[in-house]
């Protein structure tokens, strides 16, 4: 099932996304409005809208973003970095998600921006708070499409990545959330401008998906809606001003946001 946070002429809601499966064509795909959250059981409104008469916004609005560093041993090697023995973890703040078709923006003190696409976890209506690895799928929800955009030469002046990876707009998620996605072995792929950039698969994450959510969850609590980013392959490059930047998840869809300066 493809959940979906969008904006329409009465306002904002959830829905469930109806179409063909693996298609992104906005005019083949109808979204059906759900009462509430989706964390608590999909009631329809009964109000449907074709997708392309509607804003799709970032799937969830995250009390936080929780990344993971260095889990594709091919990427640590490429930024000439160890490959950890435990999860490398960093924030990213809120303010840094925003939706598909929102611009990157660039920072001016930035010369070398990145885009790193990435499969990220959406945690459930129970949340996890130091949950095992066995029962971690139980608190996921779904999984979505990601870019962790980072100012690379911020993160290797700085050494730590809060600022590198916490600009606003730094975070765009989405399209939808896909509650039904075989995660261990998905492709990965970013691509600028339509030429692939990155190209993994997630069975060559050094930490799967159940480890991750327990592993974080020992550290602080996750609450419903909060977003964990796997990693990303390798091949991260530049993006630029009037880049078009897109991830593209097989099974789930595609992310694509435009890039632009900072006013």
């Amino acid at each position: 099932m493809r959940i979906a946070l969008f904006a329409h002429p009465g306002g904002r809601a959830f829905g469930v996304v109806e179409g063909p499966a693996g298609t992104d064509d906005p005019e083949a795909l109808t979204i059906a409005e759900i009462e509430g959250v989706p964390f608590s059981g999909i009631r329809f409104t009964g109000e449907r809208w074709t997708l392309a008469d509607v804003q799709l916004l970032p799937p969830i609005i995250p009390s936080k973003v929780v990344g993971v560093g260095r889990n594709y041993a091919a990427h640590a090697s490429e930024l000439g970095n160890e490959v950890p023995s435990a999860p490398l973890l960093f924030l990213k703040p809120p303010t840094s998600v925003i939706g598909p078709g929102a611009p990157i923006r660039l920072p001016i003190d930035s010369k070398q921006v990145e885009h790193e696409a990435e499969l990220a976890v959406i945690i459930g209506g129970k949340g996890a708070r130091a949950v095992s690895r066995e029962k971690a799928m139980e608190s996921v929800f779904g999984y979505t499409c990601a870019n962790d955009v980072t100012a690379r030469d911020q993160q290797r002046s700085d050494v730590q990545f809060t600022r590198a990876k916490g600009y606003d707009s730094f975070c765009p998620i989405g399209p939808w959330i896909e509650t039904d996605l075989n995660h261990a072995d998905v492709g990965v792929q970013a691509l600028v401008n339509n030429e692939v950039k990155q190209d993994g698969r997630t069975k060559d994450m050094i930490f799967d998906v159940p480890t991750l959510v327990s592993y974080v969850s020992h550290v602080m609590t996750l609450l419903p809606g909060d977003v964990i980013l796997t990693g990303t392959p390798s091949g991260v490059g530049p993006i630029v001003a009037g880049d078009s930047v897109s991830v593209r998840i097989e099974g789930l869809g595609t992310l694509t946001n435009p890039v632009a300066n900072r006013a």
